[in-house]
C-alpha cells in the first residue's frame, strides 16, 4: 500500500497557503513553527516534489504544483469534515460548528432578525460567519472553506445546490430636497436622467438592480460613483451626489440612521433578487440546511414576498 498524506499535514499545508507565512500558519493549526516546517517537510519528502518556495525564514510562496496539491487537499479536508459531519447530523440537528457565508447586501439586514432565534432554537451550534462578495463566497464553498452560503439569485453558482427562501424588489433612495420626494411611485424612466449612484463591481445588487429597473450601464448617469457599502451609498445620495436604489429589507437600517433621504417605490416595482441559501451538491448537513431554511424565512424581512417550502 503506498504511503498517504495525514490530514494533518494537509491542514498544515492548506494554511500556509492562506497565510503564506510560517509564523501566523503555526499559530492558526495551535502549533510550533518547527512542528509546522517538519510537517510540511515530510509531505514534500513523501510526494517527493516541491511545494513551497521559501522567500525569507518565514515568508514563503506555492509553486505551480503546489497550488494544485492545495485545491486537492481542500476538496480531501472537506471530504473528511463532512464525514465527521454526518455523523453528527444523525445525533442531533443542527448542532457542532457551521460555517455560514453571507454577502454584505443581504447580512446586516437579515441576520440580526435572525440569529436570536436561531440561538435559542439551537443551542449548541456554534455558527462561523463569514462576510465577502458572492464570487469569493462560492469558491470558498466549493472548496470546502464553507458549509453553506446565504446569498442573492440569480447568479451562475454552477453545479451547488441552492435553495430560494424569498423576493424581494429594490425602492428609490434620493435625497429630501430631490424632486422625487414629491411622488408617490418613481417611473421607470425618469431614473434615465439622474446620476444613478452603484456599488462597485462585484456586487450582485449592482446587476439586480440594474436589470430590475432596465438601466443601462452609461458612464454620464450609472458610473458616477461606485461604493462598497449600501451605508456609503445611502450617505452619498443624503449630500446630494444622486439617487440609488435599495434592497428593500436595507431601508429601515440605512434609511433609519438620520441622513436627509426619502425612499420612494419604482411604479412598476417587481421582484429584484432572490434571496436563497447555497451548498455543495451532496451535502451532509443538507437537512441542517433546510432548518436553517425555515427559520431564516420566519424571520424574513417586511414585504419579503415567501418561496414555497420544497
Amino acid at each position: 500500500m503506498k504511503p498517504l498524506p495525514t490530514l494533518r499535514q494537509l491542514r498544515y499545508l492548506v494554511t500556509v497557503a492562506e497565510t503564506l507565512h510560517f509564523g501566523r500558519a503555526a499559530d492558526s493549526c495551535l502549533v510550533t513553527q518547527s512542528t509546522l516546517s517538519a510537517g510540511i517537510q515530510e509531505l514534500e519528502n513523501l510526494l517527493r516534489v516541491r511545494l513551497l518556495e521559501r522567500r525569507t525564514k518565514r515568508q514563503v510562496v506555492l509553486t505551480p504544483l503546489g497550488e494544485e496539491i492545495v485545491a486537492r487537499a481542500r476538496r480531501i479536508l472537506a471530504d473528511a469534515e463532512a464525514l465527521v459531519d454526518a455523523a453528527a447530523v444523525a445525533a442531533e440537528p443542527l448542532s457542532g460548528p457551521l460555517r455560514l457565508g453571507v454577502i454584505p447586501t443581504i447580512g446586516p439586514y437579515v441576520l440580526p432578525r435572525a440569529l436570536p432565534a436561531v440561538r435559542e432554537t439551537y443551542p449548541d451550534l456554534k455558527l462561523f460567519l463569514r462576510e465577502d462578495q458572492t464570487a469569493r463566497l462560492l469558491e470558498q464553498l466549493s472548496d470546502g472553506r464553507l458549509d453553506v452560503a446565504l446569498l442573492a439569485l440569480p447568479y451562475a453558482t454552477g453545479d451547488l445546490e441552492t435553495l430560494p427562501l424569498w423576493d424581494e424588489d429594490v425602492v428609490v433612495a434620493a435625497p429630501a430636497d430631490h424632486p422625487f420626494a414629491a411622488l408617490d411611485r418613481v417611473p421607470e424612466e425618469a431614473l434615465a436622467g439622474e446620476d444613478v449612484l452603484m456599488l462597485e463591481d462585484g456586487h450582485c445588487l449592482r446587476e439586480h438592480s440594474l436589470q430590475a429597473c432596465s438601466l443601462t450601464r452609461r458612464p454620464g448617469a450609472n458610473e458616477s460613483f461606485q461604493a462598497t457599502s449600501l451605508n456609503t451609498l445611502v450617505q452619498m445620495v443624503g449630500n446630494g451626489l444622486g439617487v440609488t436604489l435599495l434592497p428593500r429589507s436595507a431601508v429601515p437600517v440605512e434609511v433609519g440612521r438620520g441622513a436627509p433621504v426619502v425612499v420612494r417605490e419604482l411604479e412598476a416595482a417587481r421582484a429584484a433578487r432572490t434571496v436563497a441559501l447555497c451548498w455543495r451538491p451532496g451535502a451532509a448537513r443538507r437537512r441542517d440546511f433546510s432548518l436553517l431554511a425555515a427559520l431564516l424565512k420566519r424571520h424574513a424581512p417586511e414585504k419579503a414576498v415567501l418561496r414555497p417550502d420544497r
